[in-house]
C-alpha cells in the first residue's frame, strides 16, 4: 500500500495528550416490550491519540451500542435513556445537540461497519461516493490507492455490487479516513471476510494509524483479530467492561474468569478434535437477567458413538464444471466457476470445503443441492432423498411469516410422514437441536442468531437426510455461538449417521468439524488432506498461504 498521500503522523498513543475518547459511567437503556434492557452499564473507557483499542465481546455484550453512542448515532425512536459521559474530541455525545454531533461526525469521525453493502449506496458509483467524502475525484483515487485497491481509476465507475466483499470494505475504510479523522469506529469490519482479505484489512488499519495518527475503536468477537491489530483490549460482557489492559497482557494473563473462558472457547488451529468445544454463557441472556459473567467451565463430554452406516459413497461428484456466460456480442465472456471438480463423500463422513471468496466452494455446494445445473460432469447422491442445506444467513432462508413449528411440519408433509407423527417428531427434533418448546410458536425475527441457526438445522434434520450441506453456517456468529453450532452439527452427524459437506473459509472450524479437508482455488480442487493433519501435512502453496493468514491469539500463561 502506498502511504505517501496520507497525512503526516500525529501524536502517538501514550504520549500524555488528552484522549480522543473519554467515557465515564456510561449507561444506555432501551425499552423493549415494556421492559428495560440495559445495553451498556457503567462503562469507563479511554482511547488515546493514535491508539487502536480492541473492544472484544460476544453478541449482546453492548460493544456495538457503545460504538454507536460515540458516533452520536443512537436511535431517536424509540430513544434510549442515556446517562454518564461519552466525550469524543472534546464533545460530550450524551448532551450535545444533533447539529453538534453531525458537525463532529463530518469533521473528526469515521465509521466502518460489518456489512459495507448496508452502508454504501447501491445506486451510486464507488467513485461518486468516495469523492463526496474526499472532496474531489483526484483525492478519491489517492484514497482508494492508499486503501490497497488495485487499479483505483477503473473502480471509480463500479457500483458496490460489482466489487468483492474485501474491496467494498476497503472502500468503506477509504471513506472513513477521507477527512483525516481523529477517531474511526470499526464495528466487526472483518467478520465475514476470508482469512487472507482479513489479514490485509488488519494490516491496512495498522498502517493508517501509523501514518496518520488516527485512533481506532475496533470491535470484534474474535480474540485472534484483536491480538493482530490492537494496542489495548477491553473485554465486554452483558453491557459491562470487565477487563482492560495491554493486548498481550489481557490475552496471556487474563484477570477475569470470563476473559479466560473466551480464550478457551475460541476455535483455533490447535483446538481438540476428540470432544465438543467449550461454550461460554450467552452475553445477551445475561444482560437481560443480570447474571454474572462466568468462565466456560470444562469441555463437554466426548462425542457419542457414531451411528452405523452402510454403502460405499453418500455423494459422488465427477468432473463437474460450471460456466457462466455474461454480456453479448463483443462484451460476451465466460466465467468458469468450477473446472472439472471431483469429490467423494462416504456415508457418515464429514468433509470441509475451504477456500476464499470466488474459489467455487459455494457453487459446488449448490450443484450438489440441485440449485445450480452443472455445465458438464455428474453428481450421484441422495439414494434416500435430496440433501438438505443450512445456509449462512439462517434468518433469510426461513419464511418470515411461518413459525418454527410450521417450517418443520412443512418438511414432514413434503416427505410424506403420517400426520399423526408430526407433533412428536417436531418436538423431538427441537429437543435434539437444543431449542426450547416455546420456539415452536416463534418466527425467525423473534429468535437470536444462534437460535435461528439451530432452527434451520432442525428443519434440515427433522427428516434425517443422507447428506447435510452447510454453507458458512458459523461465519457471522461470535465465538460461543459458533462453537455451539459446530458442536450441534458434530453431534447430529454422529447420532443420525449423516454425511456432512461443510463449506467455510474458517480453517479452524474446518479442522474441528471435518474428517477431511478439501481446498479449492479458482474453481479447482488443489489439495485434500486429513483434517487432523491440516496444519502439518498440507503442502500446496495456496493452502499454506491460507494457514499463514489465520489470526492466532497468544496462549494464556495461567488462568485467573
Amino acid at each position: 500500500m502506498r502511504t505517501a498521500e496520507l497525512p503526516a503522523p500525529a501524536t502517538t498513543a501514550g504520549a500524555g495528550a488528552d484522549p480522543v475518547v473519554r467515557v465515564r459511567g456510561l449507561e444506555v437503556t432501551f425499552r423493549r416490550a415494556g421492559r428495560a434492557v440495559r445495553a451498556v452499564r457503567g462503562v469507563d473507557l479511554d482511547v488515546a491519540r493514535g491508539e487502536i483499542v480492541g473492544l472484544v465481546g460476544e453478541s449482546g455484550s453492548g460493544k456495538s451500542v457503545l460504538g454507536t453512542t460515540l458516533l452520536g448515532l443512537l436511535p431517536d425512536r424509540p430513544a434510549p435513556t442515556v446517562r454518564g459521559e461519552a466525550v469524543v474530541c472534546g464533545v460530550d455525545m450524551v448532551t450535545a445537540d444533533a447539529a453538534t454531533r453531525r458537525r463532529l461526525r463530518r469533521d473528526s469521525l469515521g465509521a466502518v461497519f460489518q456489512d459495507p453493502m448496508s452502508s454504501l449506496n447501491p445506486s451510486m458509483t464507488v467513485g461518486r461516493q468516495v469523492a463526496e467524502a474526499a472532496g474531489s475525484g483526484a483525492h478519491a483515487v489517492r484514497l482508494l490507492e492508499a486503501a490497497g485497491i488495485p487499479d483505483p481509476e477503473s473502480r471509480l465507475k463500479a457500483y458496490p455490487h460489482q466489487l468483492s466483499g474485501g474491496l467494498r470494505q476497503r472502500v468503506m475504510i477509504a471513506m472513513a479516513v477521507a477527512r483525516d479523522p481523529a477517531l474511526v469506529v470499526a464495528d466487526e469490519p472483518t467478520t465475514a471476510l476470508d482469512v487472507t482479505v482479513q489479514a490485509q484489512i488488519l494490516e491496512l488499519v495498522r498502517r493508517l494509524r501509523d501514518v496518520s495518527g488516527t485512533s481506532f475503536l475496533f470491535t470484534t468477537h474474535d480474540l485472534g483479530v484483536a491480538a493482530s491489530v490492537a494496542d489495548r483490549i477491553a473485554v465486554m460482557y452483558a453491557g459491562e467492561v470487565l477487563e482492560t489492559g495491554p493486548a498481550l497482557d489481557v490475552l496471556t494473563r487474563p484477570q477475569h474468569p470470563y476473559t479466560a473462558g473466551l480464550l478457551r472457547s475460541r476455535i483455533a488451529l490447535d483446538s481438540p478434535r476428540d470432544r465438543p468445544l467449550p461454550v461460554t454463557p450467552a452475553a445477551a441472556s445475561a444482560r437481560d437477567t443480570d447474571a454474572p459473567a462466568q468462565d466456560a467451565g470444562p469441555a463437554p463430554d466426548a462425542w457419542p458413538e457414531p451411528a452405523p452406516v452402510k454403502g460405499s459413497y453418500a455423494l459422488e461428484v465427477a468432473g463437474v464444471e460450471v460456466v457462466y456466460r455474461t454480456g453479448r456480442g463483443r462484451r460476451a465472456r465466460s466465467v468458469h466457476a468450477l473446472r472439472g471438480v471431483d469429490l467423494r463423500v462416504r456415508p457418515g463422513e464429514s468433509v470441509a470445503v475451504v477456500g476464499e471468496s470466488g474459489s467455487g466452494k459455494s457453487t459446488l455446494l449448490r450443484v450438489v443441492a440441485g440449485l445450480v445445473e452443472p455445465t458438464a460432469g455428474d453428481v450421484a447422491a441422495m439414494r434416500h432423498g435430496r440433501p438438505q442445506v443450512v445456509f449462512q444467513d439462517a434468518g433469510a432462508s426461513m419464511t418470515p411469516w411461518l413459525t418454527v413449528g410450521d417450517l418443520l411440519t412443512e418438511r414432514l408433509q413434503v416427505a410424506g410422514v403420517p400426520r399423526a407423527e408430526h407433533d412428536e417428531r417436531v418436538r423431538a427434533t427441537l429437543r435434539l437441536v437444543g431449542l426450547p418448546a416455546e420456539a415452536l410458536g416463534a418466527r425467525a425475527a423473534q429468535l437470536s442468531g444462534g437460535q435461528r441457526q439451530r432452527a434451520a438445522i432442525a428443519r434440515a434434520v427433522v427428516v434425517p437426510p443422507e447428506v447435510l450441506l452447510c454453507d458458512e453456517p458459523t461465519s457471522a456468529l461470535d465465538v460461543s455461538l459458533a462453537a455451539g453450532v459446530l458442536n450441534l452439527i458434530g453431534d447430529l452427524r454422529r447420532r443420525l449417521g449423516m454425511a456432512v459437506v461443510f463449506v467455510t473459509h474458517d480453517l479452524a472450524a474446518a479442522r474441528v468439524v471435518a474428517d477431511r479437508v478439501v481446498v479449492m482455488q479458482d474453481g479447482t480442487v488443489v489439495e485434500e488432506v486429513a483434517a487432523e493433519d491440516l496444519v502439518t501435512a498440507a503442502t500446496h502453496p495456496y493452502t499454506r498461504t491460507l494457514l499463514a493468514a489465520y489470526p492466532a491469539a497468544p496462549t494464556p500463561e495461567v488462568g485467573p
